[in-house]
């Protein structure tokens, strides 16, 4: 008996860790009691942000400065000294905005050290502030057909911008707001800096460091560390480019620095990264006229409350949904390797007949989108027409990175440039600025609904002087970023897909690549599936599986001959289906590559069997992933999709790479599902069965897989 009632208490402290930290409800599951709210405390001089999860109060005298920021879910603080709101440089001088100093020790912040906290003179000074709703930062023109969910934009919440004045000493300098946003249900602030400038001359604005923040840190020691454990603010920018994955993305504007000023922490050689700094890699170095506004960059900070690396990602991806919710946008799409008007009606005709949703003219297909002759677009209107009378958009593909503009001169260069791929157009040139204006008019002309751009803008710099756009080195970096960002932004205000393979979600792209090698598709098919399932697998711990694509070359890409090829279709049906099957169960849409959807009735019909498999559990497919087992080749692998507020709560699939068929006893974590303590679980949609859930909401599952295929699960709750 003590020994069972010692197991017992085991289990439930078990039970309990799991979900340790967690606000009750968990906003992972249910987010909709958690409201933003702006309050300002007039009798204690301060500001507050909060929604429940977290919470950042700022002391409005004698300046303006951040005293508390915390997890309200944790209840970890993250603030460990104060400091400047901002820092900008104007006409080569730097400038606190705002800010408090005179902390005694920097290790921590007591409260009653604030009263005693003094102003700095130099410093932009505290005027007053405004709030209302949040205000939209571009316009999305939504596409319903392709949201299995309707979401609101902007997300609900509440911004608040404070007006800062200059110091005392320089009258003339321009006005300086910052901006600070807190939205519903997510642990999420934003903030971003509005420059106006109200003089009769213009001003340069050398650098932008939108936010630098004194941090508690996660880990300490003594000598060099190689692997510091950050603290637990994960921070994302609208300036983030040269990388497919976040992380990479976001190192260009968002470090994570040692404190110089901080003398009493435990790294000796004073190397902790504690200082939050977000800025654009280089300039803006801009000038601005008399009248005129510059905004910044605009990070996005993320409160984490949790170490465990699928509540993180959940996090994560929710945040996307949140502040790029055009990036759930998921449609079935397929490439055609052919310009040729009749090529492109036949595949409309096909994906009519299949439930394929957009077809992209791809790389190597001819269409040529820098074509301006009106002949010329007048006869990719016509079959445009064509395919949106059949409920399918067309698009095509346009390379901008590692090409030559018009001339070399039209290219980035000069001493002291920086060049990713070899060679890459000024988009402040003269050429520049005429390629995206002549897509945009290609675009407009045709009618086309998708542009795949690829290479997009990966951050070169330019130190030629003759360009129209920008003055040298130290502002082509903004310009030309600037003028990527406002293009994809009138694509997504015009209901222009976006295939970047580049992290420009917050400027409006819908989809980059999952992560995959493209070598790997000359490899025999067999292997090519596996590893399909490890692309998807390790790409959705960030991305929601709308925001990668995967490639299915049809025809032979990159060697591998017959072995490699999925051509002709109906040959290699079953490796045919697998791809399909395994794509369209995790909900991520793939670029299958070829001149046809289908070539025989059978293959047609095993392709409209998966897209309708996709379309029939559209909504549950396109929800969030949880991580099963990761394909390894040796057992079955699985994901298991999650929907804690849709009629169906989960869906799994498990796979099973190995030629016997095999029963495995299956745990299945169905927390974030939303159920509890039972779920009905029908097997490939047959008849369900009531299960029961242990303490951490686990349903123990025997589970058959045939031999070289997949089954599926489907969750609904007990009386659905």
């Amino acid at each position: 008996m003590k020994v069972q009632l010692i197991l017992k208490l085991v289990a439930l402290a078990c039970a309990v860790a799991s979900n340790a930290g967690v606000a009750s409800p968990d906003w992972l599951i249910d987010p909709t009691p958690f409201k933003a709210s702006v309050r300002e405390d007039k009798g204690r001089h301060e500001l507050v942000l909060e929604n429940g999860l977290t919470r950042r109060a700022l002391r409005l005298a004698p300046n303006a400065a951040t005293i508390d920021y915390r997890s309200l879910v944790t209840g970890e603080q993250l603030l460990r000294a104060t400091g400047p709101e901002a820092v900008v440089k104007i006409d080569g001088k730097d400038y606190a905005i705002g800010g408090l100093e005179g902390q005694p020790v920097k290790n921590y912040l007591k409260a009653n050290w604030v009263e005693t906290l003094r102003a700095n003179p130099g410093a932009y000074r505290f005027a007053d502030l405004k709030q209302g709703a949040i205000e939209p930062r571009l316009a999305w023109k939504k596409r319903p057909e392709w949201l299995s969910r309707d979401l609101p934009w902007p997300a609900p919440g509440r911004q608040v911008s404070l007006r800062f004045v200059p110091p005392a000493a320089a009258p003339d300098l321009p006005e300086i707001k910052v901006h600070y946003a807190i939205y519903d249900g997510i642990p999420l602030i934003e903030k971003w800096l509005t420059i106006r400038n109200a003089s009769t001359k213009p001003v340069r604005i050398n650098r932008t460091i939108v936010e630098t923040l004194r941090v508690q840190e996660n880990e300490s020691a003594t000598e060099p560390n190689i692997n510091w454990e950050l603290p637990s603010l994960y921070v994302e920018t609208d300036y983030a480019y040269l990388s497919m994955n976040a992380k990479s993305a976001n190192m260009r504007s968002v470090r994570w620095l040692p404190d110089p000023t901080y003398d009493t922490q435990v790294s000796y050689p004073m190397e902790t990264p504690c200082l939050l700094e977000v800025a654009p890699e280089v300039g803006p170095d801009v000038d601005i006229a008399p009248g005129e506004t510059l905004t910044s960059i605009r990070c996005f900070e993320l409160l984490r409350d949790d170490t465990n690396r699928e509540r993180r990602g959940l996090a994560q991806r929710r945040l996307y949904r949140t502040i790029a919710p055009w990036s759930q946008e998921n449609p079935v799409m397929v490439h055609l390797i052919s310009d040729k008007p009749d090529a492109i009606r036949k595949i409309v005709d096909q994906a009519a007949d299949v439930g394929v949703e957009m077809i992209i003219l791809s790389f190597g297909s001819g269409l040529n989108m820098e074509n301006s002759d009106t002949n010329y677009q007048a006869k990719y209107k016509e079959v445009a027409d064509y395919a949106k009378s059949k409920g399918i958009v067309i698009g095509s593909y346009s390379l901008l990175a590692s090409r030559g503009g018009g001339t070399p001169d039209d290219n980035c260069g000069g001493e002291g440039s920086r060049i990713r791929y070899g060679s890459m157009p000024c988009l402040g040139s003269k050429w520049g600025q005429g390629y995206l204006a002549q897509l945009q008019s290609f675009l407009v002309n045709t009618g086309f609904g998708i542009l795949e751009h690829d290479g997009s803008y990966p951050g070169d710099t330019c130190a030629r002087t003759n360009h129209p756009g920008h003055r040298g080195l130290g502002d082509s970096q903004w310009v030309q970023f600037t003028a990527i960002a406002d293009f994809y932004k009138w694509c997504r205000a015009n209901g222009v897909y976006l295939n970047v393979p580049d992290w420009y979600y917050l400027n409006g792209s819908t989809k980059c690549a999952m992560n995959y090698k493209e070598t790997n598709w000359s490899l025999p098919r067999d292997e090519q599936e596996i590893i399909e399932r490890q692309n998807v697998y390790d790409g959705t711990w960030e991305k929601t599986a709308s925001m990668g694509w995967m490639f299915v070359p049809l025809t032979q890409y990159h060697g591998g001959g017959d072995a490699a090829t999925i051509e002709p279709l109906s040959k290699h049906l079953d490796h045919y289906e697998a791809r399909l099957a395994d794509l369209f169960g995790a909900g991520v849409q793939a670029c299958y590559r070829g001149p046809r959807i289908y070539d025989t009735d059978e293959t047609k019909a095993v392709v409209k069997k998966w897209i309708s498999f996709y379309k029939q559990h559209r909504e549950v497919l396109d929800s969030d992933i949880v991580h099963l087992r990761r394909p390894d080749g040796r057992d079955w692998d699985g994901i298991l999709h999650v929907n804690p507020r849709g009629r169906e709560k989960g869906l799994a699939c498990f796979y099973n790479p190995l030629s016997e068929d095999i029963t495995r006893e299956i745990r299945v974590p169905l927390y974030y599902t939303g159920l509890s303590k039972s779920a009905r679980v029908s097997v490939e949609g047959a008849a369900p069965k009531t299960v029961q859930l242990d303490r951490s909401e686990t349903a123990t599952l025997k589970v058959r897989i045939p031999a070289h295929k997949r089954t599926w699960l489907l969750f609904t709750a007990p009386g659905r």
